[in-house]
């Protein structure tokens, strides 16, 4: 039970909650109740949480889940940058609705909406392990908090000209071997990441994929027209291979396009010779809507030719 007395013009609340001691002064005796009351509902999360911290929260979230994960460093970066915002040592069960919208507010600033909406996708997860596998807090809160609305998808694909320009590019040593990983995406649909880390297997004539993006070992099919590009090895990582594609098409005037636009150039072009289904299970897409409204990229006008 809180204790609030005068203290000299003012009020003082004090409070006593599993072993902690809290004090507040207060112009007003329904200022300082509200606060007593605040503060013993605060003390009573923290001792249902065992004073599980952010920074515990992370670590935890990072050894178990993101670990399983393609990309953990991508996950770990994100989580670091919200640490650095709320704070390491921030109770758990402390964070509430209003930080979380601080914090959305904070991003918009320098990035946009959709980087918005991934980093909060990924910081929604953790809280919600948090909430209901380690019953660390009692409230979710993500709840009830705005995100930035849904940007309309990409519509751009690599035409043939400015794909003629990328593959007359890059003859220095790695800088050639991010060339041909984009030239096998073109005719695979694979991500970047995928081709340099895959092994292709000629008499078979797929490329396996040990580990993806969205699971485990995947056998991607490779089409006729592009085994001229195979056997091939690479030596340059994804995150360098990133830079140096990045570099490429600034150097060619090519910003409004990205390498993932070719895996939506490559399914596009697929969709004409294969049944949806067989799409599907080349894109490795569960979802056949996000196929359709993300990947799939052939105008009205280019299928109205085709009629």
């Amino acid at each position: 039970m809180a204790s609030i007395r005068k203290y000299r013009d003012k009020w003082r609340a004090e409070v006593q909650r599993h072993g902690i001691r809290a004090s507040h002064v207060a112009d007003t005796k329904r200022e300082a109740q509200t606060w007593a009351l605040a503060k013993e509902a605060e003390l009573d999360r923290l001792k249902g949480s065992g004073g599980k911290t952010l920074g515990d929260a992370v670590a935890d979230y990072v050894k178990t889940v993101s670990q399983t994960k393609s990309k953990p460093e991508w996950e770990e970066k994100r989580f670091q940058a919200f640490i650095d915002y709320i704070g390491e040592k921030a109770p758990l069960s402390s964070i509430t609705s209003a930080d979380i919208g601080r914090w959305r507010d904070f991003r918009l600033q320098t990035v946009t909406g959709a980087t918005v909406q991934r980093e909060a996708n990924l910081l929604r997860n953790l809280f919600t392990v948090a909430m209901d596998e380690w019953r660390w807090i009692d409230s979710h809160p993500f709840r009830g908090v705005r995100m930035p609305e849904q940007i309309e998808a990409r519509r751009q694909v690599w035409g043939w000209r400015q794909i003629k320009r990328v593959l007359r590019s890059g003859r220095e040593k790695k800088m050639g071997e991010v060339v041909k990983a984009f030239h096998i995406a073109l005719h695979t649909g694979m991500r970047l990441a995928e081709v340099l880390t895959g092994t292709y297997d000629p008499k078979r004539r797929v490329y396996v994929l040990a580990r993806t993006k969205t699971g485990g070992y995947v056998e991607v099919p490779i089409p006729r027209r592009a085994l001229k590009l195979f056997p091939v090895t690479f030596t340059v990582g994804p995150n360098e291979a990133s830079v140096l594609f990045a570099k490429l098409r600034r150097q060619l005037l090519l910003d409004d396009l990205t390498f993932h636009d070719t895996r939506a150039t490559a399914l596009t072009l697929l969709a004409r010779r294969v049944d949806v289904m067989t799409l599907a299970r080349i894109s490795r897409h569960k979802d056949l809507s996000m196929l359709l409204n993300v990947y799939y990229r052939e105008t009205a006008e280019q299928i109205s030719a085709r009629l």
